[in-house]
């Protein structure tokens, strides 16, 4: 059975205690394991991980480069094959800033955890991203640009806000790195924004958080916006053992957030898609066909100009292009937009 993603624009506030709060272990303090009511997991559990070595990594693939196949097998191309620069934008950019807070946000006491006090952090993430990359800096042709841009960072802080109430929460893990070598030695790997785990009677309990700094998708794509969410519950079920039993995307674009459970079989549907979409990369590389799918995205594209759907000409391929690279990149912390 399919489980349907379920959008909710208020609140993240079910399952949220009330009154005083203890500290404590689990998803929020004091209240821990009461954090999702959901049923004892009828699924069987993962194998535990073995301790033999894993198959050698023949290839890897993260939520963000199999997004870019199936959005546009040329851009994945580009991105991964090419290995064209890409110039830094100004949403991206404030992505990464509106994710260094968060990240820092739980460094702080319980009761420290306010909207001022995110605010106050987006300076100082900005100036240690801009410290890394002095490039980052010509994104603004002034003071005012970037003073307004730093208050739309804040102002997106603000939307989380209204989502959740972090003083009432225990993260196990921030910008967790994860991954898992299936047997055909296809790697998988990402970054988990955020993952809450509990102890409950059935065992640990894990909810996978994602924020996405752009707006809400319209239904018929919410399916594909928790993709991402099912490829991380299917790395962490496959070297942990555990399903998680809550998947959440935060958008602090339009302030919604969409929530899913899932299920054994859906993750089991999701490796095998993965795989079908590994052996379609396969595919592209052993015979160079890259096509390029126009979309919606295409006015965000870096690599517009080159595309042949828009007059241009694509670069000849790298010598060795029909070797699948195993993309050892550092994979992408976030994703500004989702």
């Amino acid at each position: 059975m399919t489980t349907t993603p379920t959008r909710a624009p208020g609140p993240a506030a079910e399952g949220c205690p009330t009154g005083p709060v203890q500290v404590g272990p689990g998803w929020h303090e004091g209240r821990g394991p009461t954090a999702v009511q959901a049923p004892p997991s009828t699924s069987s559990p993962a194998p535990a991980p073995a301790a033999q070595a894993p198959p050698p990594v023949t290839a890897s693939l993260s939520p963000s480069r199999a997004a870019d196949f199936v959005n546009c097998p040329l851009r994945y191309r580009f991105r991964v094959v090419d290995r064209l620069p890409e110039a830094p934008s100004e949403a991206a950019t404030r992505g990464t800033v509106v994710h260094g807070v968060l990240e820092r946000l739980f460094d702080l006491p319980a009761r420290g955890r306010t909207q001022p006090a995110a605010a106050e952090l987006v300076e100082p993430v900005w100036a240690d991203l801009l410290a890394r990359d002095p490039a980052l800096g010509d994104l603004f042709d002034d003071d005012g640009a970037l003073n307004s841009w730093l208050d739309s960072a804040r102002d997106l802080l603000t939307g989380y806000f209204t989502l959740e109430d972090p003083t009432r929460l225990a993260p196990a893990a921030r910008e967790l790195y994860v991954e898992h070598v299936l047997p055909s030695g296809l790697r998988l790997r990402g970054y988990v924004d955020r993952l809450d785990a509990a102890e409950t009677p059935q065992g640990t309990a894990l909810r996978v958080i994602d924020y996405k700094t752009g707006r809400s998708p319209g239904p018929a794509f919410e399916g594909a916006a928790m993709f991402q969410m099912r490829f991380y519950a299917l790395v962490l079920w496959r070297s942990r053992g555990v399903i998680p039993r809550e998947l959440r995307l935060y958008y602090l674009g339009d302030r919604t957030w969409l929530r899913a459970a899932p299920e054994e079989s859906e993750l089991r549907a999701t490796e095998r898609r993965i795989e079908a979409l590994w052996s379609a990369i396969a595919r592209a590389h052993r015979t160079g066909d890259w096509r390029a799918t126009p979309n919606r995205l295409c006015d965000w594209c870096d690599h517009k100009s080159r595309c042949p759907a828009f007059g241009g000409t694509p670069p000849p391929l790298p010598e060795k292009h029909a070797e699948l690279p195993v993309d050892d990149a550092a994979p992408a912390v976030c994703e500004a937009d989702g």
